[in-house]
């Protein structure tokens, strides 16, 4: 997250200097080519920003609730409209498929809506019973105030909007630090949010910085919290600032998701599924399923039927290239280690030639691994790209145990004929802040995202996401 050598100076936007970086391309992976660059604003950019959000923030939240849920609800029309727009600068910027950035924009709206009808009832006072000699005793949801949204380029308007619309209806305004390859999808989110009737100037703003410049940022006493999604190194940093600061952060890490394939198990359902989810954005999702454990008596059936799936799989359609060159060697590493300790190689590789329309830099083919075990980078390791990780447990038990075995615990799931087993072994032995039942780990605004053990702390989504930057105040009238 942070340079090991960096010292770092009170009162500055970095360490030591205003940004480590002098400028920002945006690089698009399927050419190559530079389309446009940002350079890093200023020490007072940055404050006039935190400034102007404090002062829309401190009009904002003596707007009643309904009016500001009234507000933001009209920005779901603004996102329905400029789609076509946002998914082709997300193809641009870090290589998703058109089709899959349009859809990404609708989850969007449709997130908006769910809040509009919703989020009002999550921040209603809640009464409780009167202390003895007292009329009422209650507590009410008040917003903090300028919260530092700190966001990843995989789902480039979906992170954004999954975090800031609950976060500014409950009453806060929003700073957004996008990831340095989407500052353009930054930028779109900002004017789309504040040009809405109602929403005070200044209460949802993006800032160009350097990841140096995060800490002063945070240290800012305007700012109140902090949401960041992104590696878990960066997790630990920004965790680890907030923390010394006494200030609030939600942090949403990555993931190692194994999925239990058990004997009983419909083996072309959860081999689509595997598939579907794996694939999706190049494999570079969180909830992905970066390994499949599968019992060994349905294991070579499952490989075939695997290997069938992943080669109907089309480029442009169903997956484009990895976010950059970086990464592809970054994931064309970690395979080539998987394999040196034993794995087999079934589909795809680094081999695979280069589709056309695709210079080739960060292009990666969706692969199949087998014979894959602890101790094994595809194993221990999250590979963020198109990583299919094969796994054979000896039975049903051995299966949940494996899926148990990693540092993470965003998602899971299992797979059984038997639903109520299913269930049973979801609520109560496998690992994860999110575990589904005969399909796979998806995130949607009725319910509750996020992890435990190194994959984060705290919850986007629903009620609880829209309560964590509140203050939960007690209140009691004698």
């Amino acid at each position: 997250m942070l340079p090991a050598n960096a010292r770092w100076l009170p009162g500055r936007l970095g360490f030591g200097c205003r940004s480590l970086t002098t400028r920002f391309p945006q690089v698009n992976p399927r050419t190559s080519e530079t389309f446009k660059e940002y350079t890093p604003m200023s020490d007072g950019e940055v404050q006039d920003i935190l400034t102007k959000a404090d002062i829309a923030y401190q009009a904002w939240r003596r707007v009643p609730t309904a009016e500001r849920v009234g507000a933001l609800a009209a920005a779901a029309q603004g996102l329905r409209e400029r789609a076509d727009e946002a998914a082709e600068l997300m193809c641009q910027e870090m290589g998703k498929p058109p089709p899959q950035g349009r859809a990404e924009v609708m989850k969007c709206a449709y997130l908006v809506d769910w809040y509009a009808e919703h989020g009002a009832s999550f921040l209603k006072d809640v009464e409780y019973p009167a202390l003895p000699g007292f009329q009422k005793s209650y507590v009410s949801y008040q917003p903090l105030g300028v919260i530092l949204s700190i966001m990843p380029w995989n789902f480039p308007m979906w992170q954004v909007i999954r975090m800031g619309i609950p976060t500014m209806m409950a009453g806060n305004a929003v700073v957004l630090k996008h990831a340095p390859n989407c500052f353009g999808s930054a930028r779109l989110c900002e004017d789309l949010l504040s040009s809405l009737p109602g929403v005070p100037q200044g209460l949802f703003r993006s800032i160009i910085v350097d990841v140096s410049q995060i800490n002063a940022v945070l240290e800012n006493p305007l700012v109140q919290g902090v949401a960041l999604t992104g590696s878990e190194g960066a997790g630990r940093a920004v965790a680890a600032k907030a923390g010394s600061l006494l200030k609030k952060a939600v942090i949403e890490l990555g993931g190692s998701d194994g999925y239990a394939v058990l004997a009983d198990a419909d083996l072309d359902l959860a081999a689509e599924a595997v598939v579907n989810a794996r694939i999706l954005n190049a494999g570079q999702v969180c909830i992905a399923p970066k390994r499949a454990v599968v019992v060994k008596s349905a294991k070579e059936e499952f490989e075939k039927l695997i290997v069938e799936k992943v080669a109907k799989k089309q480029y442009g359609a169903d997956f484009g290239p990895l976010v950059h060159a970086k990464a592809r060697e970054d994931v064309a590493q970690q395979v080539a280690e998987t394999r040196a300790a034993g794995a087999r190689l079934l589909a795809g590789g680094p081999d695979v030639p280069v589709p056309e329309g695709d210079c080739g830099e960060a292009f990666y083919a969706p692969t199949v691994l087998t014979d894959v075990a602890p101790g094994m980078t595809a194993f221990d390791k999250e590979i963020f790209g198109p990583v299919i990780s094969i796994i054979e447990a000896r039975d049903d038990k051995h299966a949940i145990e494996l899926v148990n075995q990693s540092p993470y615990g965003l998602g899971g799931a299992v797979f059984t004929s038997d639903r109520e087993k299913g269930e049973k072994l979801a609520v109560e032995d496998i690992h994860a802040g999110m575990c589904f039942v005969n399909d796979f780990v998806r995130s949607d605004p009725s319910l509750p995202f996020g992890g435990i053990k190194n994959s984060g702390l705290g919850r986007e989504c629903a009620a609880f996401g829209m309560l964590e930057f509140v203050n939960v105040k007690t209140i009691c009238v004698k």
